[in-house]
């Protein structure tokens, strides 16, 4: 009997709400779904957390540094083709600012933008999934 085993990429994914009702979205500066809107996130680097890596990856895309210890986990995404490169399972966390935090777009991502809750754009990935497992009360 041979066993079969899958290649699995770790990743961290971070929703980051206003205290108004808005949530922070980038534009992915490329494949897959490049110029489309996501969650700030990316690969867990060697030896580190995925809630280091969400903290990391927030601050290079959007210029938000937030320590690790205040992101709360929201939930572990793990459904086969949630992403069009392979087998992904991502870890995401959220953070609440305040509605007057700047935000620059750096990394890989083209823009970063604070959209209405309510009035949100296609997003990539299973991203919007990832939003409706965030508890209301996080949400505002």
């Amino acid at each position: 009997m041979t066993e079969t085993f899958e290649t699995i990429r770790y990743t961290a994914d971070i929703i980051v709400t206003r205290t108004d009702g808005h949530v922070l979205l980038i534009e992915r500066g490329w494949p897959p779904y490049e110029g489309a809107w996501a969650l700030p996130g990316g690969h867990v680097d060697p030896g580190e957390t995925s809630r280091a890596a969400a903290a990391r990856e927030l601050a290079e895309e959007t210029g938000i540094y937030a320590a690790p210890q205040e992101l709360d986990l929201v939930g572990v995404f793990d459904a086969p083709g949630r992403d069009p490169r392979g087998r992904y399972v991502t870890f995401a966390y959220h953070l609440t600012v305040i509605r007057n935090t700047p935000i620059e777009a750096g990394d890989d991502a083209t823009r970063a933008e604070w959209w209405p809750l309510d009035d949100l754009p296609p997003l990539a990935f299973d991203h919007a999934d990832i939003l409706a497992a965030l508890p209301a009360h996080f949400a505002r």
